[in-house]
């Protein structure tokens, strides 16, 4: 069943299922996204500042956004207009990610009565519960139908 502005509340929480980071596929999404040693060569990787090969940090956004569109079901989808993202420390090849999201602020549109903005803190942790990324973003969601 869909959520809708009218249904979201601040406080409200929401957990996703988990999505574990292959070294097969970092290095790939790195390859075409984000090029640098640290993410394609094991070897150089261990030389650099994460100590050893990491997933870029625009993989583990993409994971992210993929375990938050699995897990919740937003009426009209999941379409963002801004936020905020950190790294809190390097994902590696193995780690198993999940994503805690808690509802910030809700404020329904003055000048489109059909919607309304959701600010939610979506914390993705790995399998130690160790937060590898902090993301405050700013949701479009629909109001539910009159």
């Amino acid at each position: 069943m869909p959520l809708y502005l009218d249904d979201v509340a601040p406080g409200m929480t929401f957990e996703t299922g988990t999505y574990t980071m292959d070294e097969a596929r970092m290095k790939a999404f790195a390859a075409e996204f984000d090029p640098q040693y640290f993410h394609l060569d094991d070897e150089a990787a261990k030389t650099s500042m994460f100590g050893g090969l990491a997933a870029s940090g625009w993989h583990t956004a993409a994971a992210t956004m993929r375990l938050i569109v699995e897990s919740l079901d937003m009426a009209g989808g999941i379409v963002g207009s801004g936020g905020e993202i950190s790294w809190t420390r390097p994902v590696r090849a193995g780690d198993v990610l999940r994503v805690r999201s808690e509802v910030i602020e809700v404020v329904p549109s003055k000048s489109k009565p059909d919607r309304g903005a959701v600010t939610l803190r979506s914390e993705t942790r790995n399998q130690h519960d160790e937060v590898v990324q902090v993301f405050t973003s700013r949701t479009v969601l629909r109001r539910r139908p009159t």
